[in-house]
C-alpha cells in the first residue's frame, strides 16, 4: 500500500498554519527531501507553464517552495517543460505566467532545448516502439514532478503520468524522428480524417494548431504531415465535426503508461517525488488556447513517490467531489456521485493508465491517505 500525504484545500480558521502555502511545506517537511536528492544533484522540476489562453497553471508561489526545499536538500533545481509551442514563444509565455528566476528562484529553461529537438532515443515496449526523452530531463539525477490535475482531450484525466509520458518527451528529434511526442497521438496508425460535407470552413482547426501545419487551399483542408504531431487540437475544437480521429483509446492509454515508465527507467530509484495539484480542475490541458471554469471545487495537495498511488488518490478525489454549477459538468448534467471526468470526457477509459502502470509494478493503486491539517 502506497503513502499519499495529503493537504486539503480548505481551511476553516484565520490562523495561517492552516493556510494552503502553510500546509504545501508541512507535506515537503514529512516527505523529507534528503531521501530524493543528494548532495549536488541536478534536480528537474518538471512542470506544464500552460497557455496563453489556458492559465490554471501550478502557482509559482508553490513552484517557488519547492525550489527552495530543494536547495536546502542540497541539491540544484531548474524548472523546465518542453516545447510545445515554439520553444522562445513558450519562454515568453512562462514569463508572463511568472515562471522567472526572480520568482521561482531557479533557471527556467525547455528541457529539450530551444527549439524541441534535443532528446535521447530510449525504447519503450510493444505500443509506440521507442521514444525521445528530453536531454535536460535524461541528464538530470533526480526529478520533482509538479502536475496540475484536470481533464484532457484524449486520456480524459491529465495528471503526473500525462505530465511524464508527454510533457517529458521531444516534440520531434534532431536524429531523424519525426513526431516523436506524436507517437503517442498517433499509435497504431490512426489518421486524422476530413469530411468536406460537415466543415464551415470557419478555420478554427488552423488557428488552434501549435505547429502550423493545417491549411485550406481553394476551399479544401491541408495538413503537412511532416510537422504534425497529431496532437487532435484541431478535431477537438472543430464546432461541426468535420476532422476526426480515428485513434484507439486503449491503446493510447497504454502508450501514456508505456512512455511514463521509460521516463521513470531513466533515473535511478528512489530519485523521484511527485505532486500533484488537485485544484482548478478544468475540463481540458493546460496547453489548450482557452480554459473553462473548474468542474470541481479546489480538492487540495497530494505529495507522494508513488506514481500509481498518487495518480489513483488525485482521480478519486475528483471523482467523489460535487460538480460544480456554471461549469461543462453542469451542462452535461452530472449528478453527485458520478465522476465527473468520465461524464464530460465519454469512452477515454483514464483508470487503464494507472491500472498498467501498477502491473508495471511501478506503484500500487492501494493508497493510505495522510491527511496533514496544519503546519507543525
Amino acid at each position: 500500500m502506497s503513502v499519499v500525504y495529503y493537504a486539503t484545500a480548505r481551511s476553516r480558521t484565520f490562523d495561517q498554519g492552516y493556510s494552503i502555502p502553510a500546509k504545501f511545506d508541512e507535506l515537503l517537511r514529512r516527505v523529507n527531501l534528503k531521501k530524493f536528492i543528494s548532495p549536488r544533484d541536478a534536480v528537474a522540476v518538471k512542470m506544464h507553464f500552460g497557455s496563453y489562453g489556458a492559465f490554471r497553471v501550478v502557482r509559482p508561489r508553490f513552484v517557488r517552495t519547492v525550489v527552495d526545499a530543494i536547495r536546502g536538500a542540497g541539491g540544484q533545481p531548474f524548472v523546465c517543460d518542453t516545447v510545445r509551442i515554439p520553444g522562445l514563444q513558450y519562454l515568453e509565455l512562462a514569463t508572463r505566467s511568472g515562471y522567472t528566476y526572480g520568482a521561482v528562484g531557479a533557471p527556467v529553461v525547455m528541457a529539450d532545448g530551444l527549439f524541441g529537438f534535443d532528446g535521447v532515443k530510449v525504447k519503450t515496449g510493444p505500443v509506440i516502439g521507442d521514444i525521445s526523452i528530453a536531454s535536460g530531463i535524461y541528464d538530470a539525477q533526480a526529478m520533482v514532478v509538479l502536475s496540475h490535475c484536470k481533464g484532457h482531450i484524449e486520456s480524459g484525466y491529465a495528471g503526473a503520468i500525462k505530465n511524464l509520458a508527454m510533457g517529458c518527451v521531444c516534440a520531434s528529434s534532431r536524429t531523424g524522428e519525426r513526431r516523436s511526442r506524436g507517437k503517442l497521438h498517433a499509435r497504431g496508425g490512426s489518421q486524422l480524417v476530413w469530411d468536406s460535407d460537415l466543415c464551415n470552413l470557419c478555420g478554427q482547426c488552423v488557428a488552434v494548431c501549435p505547429t502550423g501545419s493545417l491549411h485550406f487551399e481553394k476551399g479544401k483542408w491541408t495538413r503537412d504531415e511532416e510537422s504534425c504531431f497529431q496532437c487532435n487540437r484541431c478535431a477537438r475544437v472543430c464546432p461541426t465535426g468535420a476532422l476526426r480521429d480515428t485513434m484507439e483509446v486503449r491503446e493510447f492509454q497504454l502508450g501514456l503508461a508505456e512512455a511514463a515508465k521509460a521516463v521513470i527507467k531513466t533515473f535511478k530509484p528512489g530519485k523521484i517525488l511527485y505532486i500533484n495539484f488537485v485544484m482548478e480542475a478544468a475540463p481540458e490541458c493546460d496547453c489548450m488556447p482557452s480554459q473553462d471554469t473548474p468542474v470541481v471545487q479546489d480538492q487540495g495537495i497530494l505529495m507522494s513517490d508513488d506514481i500509481v498511488g498518487i495518480e489513483q488518490a488525485s482521480y478519486d478525489l475528483i471523482g467523489k467531489a460535487k460538480p460544480l454549477p456554471q461549469s461543462v459538468a453542469e451542462d452535461m448534467h452530472v449528478k453527485a456521485g458520478e465522476h465527473v471526468l468520465e461524464m464530460i470526457n465519454p469512452g477515454k477509459d483514464a483508470p487503464s493508465a494507472i491500472k498498467k502502470m501498477a502491473q508495471y509494478r511501478l506503484g500500487s493503486r492501494k493508497y493510505r491517505l495522510v491527511t496533514v491539517e496544519k503546519k507543525g
